[in-house]
């Protein structure tokens, strides 16, 4: 196992457990036996197993070669723990439990509530809880210990980023993307005359109901939820905490049968039928239906945005007045409709941080174009609200090789990372040497990536 492979492993290793959420129970066929000791800390057989499960499960390879390459990822995490346990750190218990909650939640989503957990594992609810909350704290305490190697190195210097520019082969620097900076000007249809089209459906679809048909026959035919049409709108045994609060508070106020009045979140507007509750889980049918717009709103905004347009490439107005005069998008119009990343605050972005939409109206253009009129969506919701925009390409950064004047932060950040995983190296290195570590012999001809496993 190469070392970049290694290392996606030990990442691995600390999200996922090795008692996997979903992985099989240790049926291996043989009795559970210890295949190393790091310092104080065991590796089982059944563990290994179940991370090879994991792998095979994703369509890789499991043969002896990976298991040895599985073992030497789990001994380079005993050695985090070894040194994490050493320099005293601790873990917090909001977080740990706040992953526990988490991990708990999926199980039970997953496997259909809480006795089908205790079934599958062969254990109670809260001996499973005991166990994954240990694991969850061995976890954090790794990935401490290795954010604390990872970044104990000194800072670099300007200096020093501008010689790793220079002597580093040309291949070997990295590739900036091609960034774009935009700016839009943004309409919306009218919400309301659509949101009532949709409620007064659904009023409709409900009164159907009532009167004798059958909810999961109507979901078939109208409801627009992908992941259930095909199940007549059931939803299955679920815990509250996934759905919107004002789906679950609907939800729950049912009783078995019985239909919900019309409810809108953030997807659109629902009818709910509850199937069965149990405790602050249940399982219900509902129908959703998203507002449409009719092709005259859209022909509409189009012919406003194209007289926005006019404007704009006459010289009667800037696109950045123009923004701040006729945009509805109010996280842009204040800046002349410049688009910025919500969570860095950069006005650059890259292909795959683009709407579609936005792309491929972007893609042929020049910069100081301005596109013709389009429909995209926006951030709200989970999936956005349609918007129709136009769009102006201020400024285009072609894709290149990272140069020490364009791209200082991008050279900082490969010193840095080439830099981090020195450190992590000579650690699992240093730390051989020091730490008692014995391996069962089925495992000692192993051909592991480093030396110094077997003493």
């Amino acid at each position: 196992m190469n070392k970049k492979i290694l290392a996606a492993f030990l990442t691995f290793c600390l999200f996922f457990p090795a008692v996997s959420l979903f992985a099989q129970k240790y049926q291996g066929g043989l009795v559970d036996k210890s295949v190393a000791l790091v310092g104080n800390d065991v590796i089982m057989l059944s563990q290994l197993e179940s991370e090879a499960q994991m792998m095979a499960a994703r369509g890789m390879s499991v043969d002896r070669n990976a298991r040895c390459e599985i073992l030497e990822g789990l001994m380079v995490a005993k050695l985090f723990l070894v040194q994490a346990k050493l320099d005293s750190l601790s873990v917090s218990e909001a977080n740990v439990d706040a992953a526990l909650e988490s991990r708990m939640l999926e199980t039970v989503q997953f496997l259909g509530g809480e006795e089908k957990v205790e079934e599958y594992f062969g254990k109670p609810i809260y001996k499973l809880r005991q166990e994954w909350k240990e694991q969850l704290e061995e976890q954090s305490l790794i990935q401490q210990m290795q954010q604390k190697v990872s970044q104990d190195i000194p800072k670099l210097t300007p200096r020093e980023i501008e010689k790793f520019a220079k002597e580093t082969p040309e291949e070997d620097l990295p590739v900036v993307s091609t960034k774009y900076r935009i700016r839009q000007i943004g309409l919306y249809p009218d919400k309301k005359a659509a949101q009532l089209a949709v409620k007064e459906k659904l009023i409709s679809l409900r009164e159907r109901v009532l009167n004798g048909e059958k909810f999961s026959t109507l979901a078939r035919l109208y409801s627009e939820d992908p992941g259930s049409v095909a199940k007549g709108g059931e939803l299955g045994m679920n815990p509250r905490s996934i759905y919107w609060p004002v789906f679950s508070d609907a939800a729950m106020a049912l009783k078995a049968g019985q239909v919900s009045q019309v409810v809108e979140t953030p997807d659109g507007f629902h009818i709910i039928q509850m199937i069965e509750r149990k405790g602050d889980m249940f399982n219900a049918r509902h129908i959703l239906i998203k507002p449409k717009y009719p092709s005259e709103v859209r022909l509409k905004a189009f012919a406003k945005l194209d007289s926005i347009r006019t404007e704009i490439l006459s010289d009667s107005i800037s696109f950045f007045d123009a923004a701040r005069k006729y945009s509805e998008d109010i996280k842009t119009l204040v800046n002349g409709g410049l688009l910025a990343d919500e969570y860095t605050g950069s006005s650059y972005f890259e292909k795959d941080q683009l709407k579609p939409a936005d792309y491929n109206a972007l893609k042929d253009m020049s910069v100081g174009d301005i596109s013709e009129p389009f429909e995209s969506l926006d951030n709200e919701g989970r999936n956005g609200n349609t918007i129709y925009k136009i769009i102006n390409l201020e400024k285009l950064i072609p894709s290149h090789t990272a140069n020490f004047k364009e791209d200082y932060s991008t050279l900082q950040d490969e010193v840095n990372r080439i830099n981090s995983e020195a450190a992590v190296e000579k650690f699992i290195t240093q730390k051989q040497k020091s730490t008692y570590i014995v391996i069962d012999p089925m495992f000692r001809g192993c051909p592991f990536t480093r030396e110094g496993w077997v003493k």
